[in-house]
């Protein structure tokens, strides 16, 4: 008697479980795939006065897809997150994005799609005096979330800098702590806005900007700009607030700084949420 297995051209129907009915009536709103390791390429901004092409970059990201399940279905189909994604050639970049999650909707008829990627960036900064180049690394975060309102855009850096105590300064007699501070900002935006252009403007927010590579005259510059430029984590994230409100491509931001405190065994932290303009706090960001 012929069966599937002796006969490769006829196939037992299989059960599609996660299609299944379920009773319960309770909505997920967010199931999928985590952690997906995967290629994605990133244009990087011209230097001034430079022709032809950006140039490129490759580098590897950590990538979360969801959607949104009804309360009347048993599960989502897991694979067809990587089918969707697997048919982007092996690598990304950052505008095939909403294109991606769009997608994720359309394959797996959900009502939202939730597309997160997260990779460590690379900026050749040259130290301020010597000109000795060096790559610097940036924390990066793309979300995408698609609906029946249409698609919705956030990008996230985080740079560290340099922040120096005003409170040390005016009370020491010698000298003033300083620590190493780690700034993030998320924004929604309209046109181009490089990473470049984001991490840029947290460095200036701080004290002083850090670099990989300094020589000694690099060294003297920075401490001394950073000791005239001395600023509490409230000064950071309300001189970061200013400067995302004067750039008109910005729409909205949350953006926050954790300054890892030398002379504490805690850390200070501050955050501001804003809509362009507003002065209430905006919609938050999953």
């Amino acid at each position: 008697m012929a069966n599937a297995h002796s006969n490769p051209g006829v196939h037992a129907a299989i059960p599609d479980v996660q299609g299944a009915s379920d009773t319960r009536r309770v909505a997920i709103d967010k199931v999928g795939v985590k952690d997906v390791v995967y290629p994605i390429r990133l244009k990087s901004r011209p230097e001034a006065g430079a022709a032809g092409p950006a140039a490129e970059q490759t580098t590897v990201a950590r990538i979360n897809m969801y959607v949104s399940l009804p309360h009347y279905q048993k599960g989502t189909h897991m694979s067809r997150f990587l089918e969707v994604l697997n048919a982007h050639d092996r690598a990304f970049t950052p505008d095939e994005i909403p294109e991606i999650t769009r997608a994720i909707r359309e394959r797996l008829h959900a009502a939202d799609a939730h597309f997160e990627a997260e990779f460590t960036y690379f900026i050749n900064k040259k130290a301020p005096v010597s000109g000795q180049p060096g790559l610097m690394d940036y924390q990066v975060r793309l979300v995408c979330t698609s609906g029946p309102g249409g698609d919705d855009f956030v990008m996230s850096v985080k740079a560290p800098a340099t922040s120096l105590c005003p409170c040390s300064k005016e009370i020491s007699k010698y000298g003033a702590h300083n620590q190493r501070c780690l700034i993030e900002a998320r924004v929604r935006f309209t046109g181009m806005l490089w990473i470049e252009d984001l991490a840029q403007i947290l460095e200036k927010a701080a004290s002083m900007e850090v670099f990989a590579v300094l020589k000694r005259p690099d060294e003297k510059l920075v401490t001394e700009v950073a000791y005239d430029n001395p600023k509490f984590v409230e000064d950071i994230v309300r001189d970061l607030a200013l400067a995302l409100e004067r750039d008109p491509r910005i729409t909205w931001y949350s953006i926050n700084s954790e300054n890892f405190e030398s002379i504490h065994s805690h850390n200070a932290y501050a955050e501001i949420t804003r809509s362009k303009g507003a002065q209430h706090a905006g919609p938050p960001v999953t």
